[in-house]
C-alpha cells in the first residue's frame, strides 16, 4: 500500500495518480519512490489515459527542502527525481497534469513530464531553486526550453519568479485555464477523449515527438517515416481509414489496437 501516491481508475480506463503528503505535496525520496512504483505498475497493466494530480492547494510544492539539511543529496535527489518524472514519461498514454494551486520546482518539472497541462485559475508555475542556491534537478532545465522556448525558460530559471495561470497560458506552459477547483475534472474529461482514441496511434506519436526532436532533422524524419509504416499495421488505422472514406472525418469508433 502506498502511503503517498494513490491510483484510481475509472471505467473509462483512465487512472488517476493523486500526491498526498500534507500540507504541500513536497517530493521528498519516500514520495518519489512511490511515484516511479506507480509508473512502475500502470506500465505493467496499462489504462487508455492517465491524469496526474494534487491537493486542492497545492498540485506539488517541489522537493523536500528538509532533506537537503540531513546530508548530501545531490546526485540521489537528482536520480530520485529523474528515474520518477522518467517514468512517468515514457508512459505509452496521454499523461495530462492537473494544477490547482501552487506547482513550483519539482512540482512543475513533473507538470513538465506530463504530455499536457490544465491549471486552474489561481494556479502559480515557477522554478525558485535559484532562490536558494540551486538550480532545478528534476528535468527543469532541459523540459522546460524545450517546451515553451529557450528566452522564457531562461527567465523562469534565471529569477525564480512564478508565473499566474493566465501567463503560463500565453507561453504555451500550460494548454488549458479553468476555474478553480475543476482542474481535476477538466483533465480527466479530457483524458476520457484520448482513451476512447487510436491508442497505439498516440503512443507512437509521443515516442516521435519526444525521440525525434532529440537528434537531427534528418534523424527525426527518418524515425517518423519508420513509426508511419509501423501505425498503418494497427486495427485502429484500418478503422479511421475505412471512417473517413465512409462517414467522414472524426467519426471515427477506435478500438485501441
Amino acid at each position: 500500500m502506498s502511503e503517498f501516491v494513490h491510483v484510481e481508475r475509472d471505467d473509462a480506463g483512465v487512472a488517476t495518480v493523486r500526491l498526498d503528503r500534507p500540507k504541500a505535496n513536497a517530493l521528498s525520496g519516500a514520495v518519489l519512490a512511490e511515484l516511479a512504483a506507480a509508473a512502475s505498475d500502470l506500465e505493467r497493466d496499462l489504462p487508455r489515459a492517465v491524469v496526474v494530480t494534487g491537493g486542492d492547494r497545492i498540485f506539488a510544492a517541489g522537493a523536500d527542502i528538509a532533506e537537503f539539511d540531513e546530508r548530501p543529496v545531490g546526485w540521489e535527489t537528482a536520480r530520485a527525481f529523474h528515474r520518477a518524472l522518467g517514468a512517468i514519461a515514457a508512459l505509452p498514454r496521454v499523461v495530462i497534469a492537473a494544477i490547482e494551486g501552487y506547482a513550483l520546482g519539482g512540482g512543475l518539472e513533473l507538470a513538465l513530464a506530463c504530455d499536457l497541462r490544465v491549471a486552474s485559475s489561481s494556479a502559480k508555475l515557477g522554478l525558485p531553486e535559484i532562490s536558494l542556491g540551486l538550480i532545478p534537478g528534476g528535468g527543469g532545465t532541459q523540459r522546460l526550453p524545450r517546451l515553451v522556448g529557450l528566452a522564457v525558460a531562461k527567465r523562469l530559471v534565471l529569477t525564480g519568479e512564478p508565473l499566474t495561470a493566465a501567463e503560463a497560458l500565453g507561453v504555451g506552459l500550460v494548454d488549458r485555464v479553468v476555474e478553480p477547483g475543476q482542474a481535476t475534472e477538466a483533465a480527466r474529461a479530457w483524458a476520457q477523449r484520448f482513451a476512447s482514441g487510436p491508442l497505439a496511434a498516440l503512443a507512437f506519436a509521443k515516442v516521435a515527438l519526444a525521440e525525434g526532436t532529440q537528434g537531427s532533422l534528418e534523424e527525426g524524419l527518418a524515425l517518423e517515416q519508420a513509426l508511419f509504416a509501423q501505425v498503418f499495421t494497427t486495427e485502429d488505422a484500418r478503422i479511421g481509414v475505412r471512417s473517413f472514406l465512409t462517414d467522414g472525418p472524426g467519426r471515427a469508433n477506435f478500438v485501441g489496437r
